[in-house]
């Protein structure tokens, strides 16, 4: 079965001098991504496997597969961790 992840209904996101600030409204925490993690956490407005995340990083960005799969995989675990997504199986 495949897992896929969405974003906390309760996060907004913004760019600032190329740098992405994540705010999570329940938590009030802020986090910093760059703009690959805004790409990612804007494609996960609707469920998205790590396969369909891959897809769209390596079209926009010039990146290996494994490279942006190994780097998303470790991106969604720490939000997963800090509760910026969930995943459903």
């Amino acid at each position: 079965m495949t897992t896929a992840y969405i974003r906390h209904p309760d996060l907004r996101m913004t760019d600032v001098d190329g740098e992405g600030v994540v705010l999570h409204l329940g938590s009030r925490q802020y986090f910093s991504v760059n703009q690959t993690g805004i790409t990612v956490l804007e494609q996960l407005r609707t469920h998205r496997t790590v396969g369909e995340l891959v897809a769209v990083v390596t079209a926009e960005y010039d990146v290996s597969e494994a490279d942006a799969e190994h780097t998303i995989r470790a991106f969604i675990e720490r939000c997963v961790e800090s509760d910026l997504l969930s995943e459903f199986r």
